[in-house]
């Protein structure tokens, strides 16, 4: 996962949890649902659309 693009769109992952996530979809799934209070599928979509955006 691109870093910059990710910190550019959930502004609130920081490099810790960039680290910790190392490129596993889930993990970034899980921090996404836990930082923005969103459910799994609404944090999977939106870690798609990203994935399908920045060709990571």
């Amino acid at each position: 996962m691109e870093r910059v693009q990710a910190q550019q769109k959930w502004g609130d992952l920081t490099d810790d949890d960039l680290d910790k996530i190392d490129g596993r979809r889930e993990e970034v799934v899980g921090v996404i649902q836990e930082r923005y209070g969103k459910d799994k599928e609404e944090a999977e979509r939106e870690v798609q659309e990203f994935e399908s955006s920045c060709n990571c």
